[in-house]
């Protein structure tokens, strides 16, 4: 099930094409209804809270309440041609927008259901099986697999190709010696990427990217804002090391899944998991890079909160913002699948660190849940 959101529908993807591989199973995508203002809180906040209780028939009602009769409909067509008893589908969705009709629907017609993420109603208590990261601190459950990072859609044997596919759109040069990836991300409600950071974080890296004869592959995100992709554009135009500037306000192609596969080392700003956690799982070396903070204040407030729970004067769960992800980046800085640099000694620090391209990823959180959700599936049948 998606909602529309890009980072979602990777995770999704990403367990349900292990799943996929593993038992031979159809990967159907169904898009959730896009409700908004009081019809969402009403029918998603509200109503959706009485769907854990509900038969057959109550969660047929929601879903025509709700606006998803057609999904529904399209899920009883898939079944029917595929012959499928009770519990032989999956209805699986991340984020809170698409799991109360993952569950209506699992309920509607009589198979599982999986959340992936926490989503604020229905509980995670009510699906067959949870997919939680770590720095959401679930509680411990029989129904619930905790990861580290989030699961993504980067599969390996598909990322050598992915490469080559990019490299013959920007083919690199002839004698270099690496290739690097630099993701940028954007601005939300914690991190801020300015036209001031772009001068501050970025031109350390183009000078190490040229002292070690290494060409960079860069691309933004949808969150960039207009400001900061013209500084970037205008910086890079004095560095020979560059080989590729994708835009995403000014290219709809997605250069990444080419970027993990062409490229030693990624650089990858810190506002997105997601990002971060599908560089880990290419099995690259990964470089976090910080960024600015949107509002001092919160912020501020955040780290309050993160020094009172470190204290245990407050229970882990209440941390929000950027200290609960910082909790993910530290685990794995820890676990040796991240590297974090200062902006004054990235030169530096890049010469100390070796540059792995494995044969396979070393965090793969996807797979980890597809064989968690296939073994506890096949179990219960």
């Amino acid at each position: 099930m998606s909602d529309g959101i890009r980072g979602h529908l990777s995770q999704s993807r990403g367990v349900a094409g292990w799943i996929s591989r593993f038992t031979g199973a159809d990967a159907v995508e169904l898009d959730a209804p896009r409700l908004h203002g009081r019809q969402r809180f009403r029918l998603l906040k509200l109503k959706a809270l009485f769907l854990p209780g509900a038969d057959s028939e109550g969660a047929v009602r929601w879903l025509k309440q709700a606006g998803g009769e057609e999904i529904l409909n399209a899920a009883r067509k898939k079944l029917s041609e595929k012959n499928a008893s009770a519990g032989d589908a999956l209805f699986l969705s991340a984020g809170s927008g698409a799991a109360p009709y993952t569950l209506a629907l699992a309920k509607a017609l009589g198979q599982k259901c999986c959340t992936i993420m926490t989503p604020s109603v229905p509980s995670p208590a009510h699906f067959d099986f949870a997919v939680i990261p770590a720095h959401d601190h679930p509680k411990e459950a029989s129904n619930t697999l905790v990861t580290l990072g989030a699961p993504n859609a980067i599969f390996p044997d598909e990322l050598e190709r992915r490469g080559w596919e990019l490299a013959e759109k920007y083919p690199p040069g002839e004698k270099v010696a690496e290739k690097w990836a630099l993701l940028l991300g954007g601005d939300d409600e914690n991190y801020q990427i300015s036209r001031e950071w772009i001068l501050a974080a970025l031109p350390a890296i183009l000078k190490a990217a040229s002292v070690a004869g290494a060409e960079l592959y860069i691309t933004t995100s949808r969150r960039t804002s207009p400001d900061a992709e013209d500084e970037l554009a205008d910086l890079v135009k004095h560095s020979r090391a560059v080989r590729m500037l994708l835009l995403a306000s000014r290219d709809s192609f997605n250069p990444v899944p080419g970027m993990l596969g062409l490229c030693s080392r990624v650089f990858v700003t810190e506002d997105s998991v997601s990002m971060v956690s599908e560089a880990v799982t290419a099995g690259r070396a990964v470089f976090l890079l910080r960024t600015g903070r949107k509002n001092m204040l919160k912020a501020g407030l955040q780290r309050a909160i993160a020094l009172l729970a470190a204290a245990r004067l407050l229970p882990k769960r209440l941390l929000w913002g950027i200290p609960r992800f910082n909790a993910v980046f530290a685990a794995m800085k820890r676990d040796g699948f991240l590297y974090e640099i200062g902006y004054d000694t990235a030169e530096d620090y890049v010469k100390r660190t070796q540059t792995p391209l494995c044969d396979g990823p070393r965090l793969n959180e996807a797979k980890r849940a597809a064989e968690w959700i296939v073994d506890r599936w096949g179990r219960s049948r």
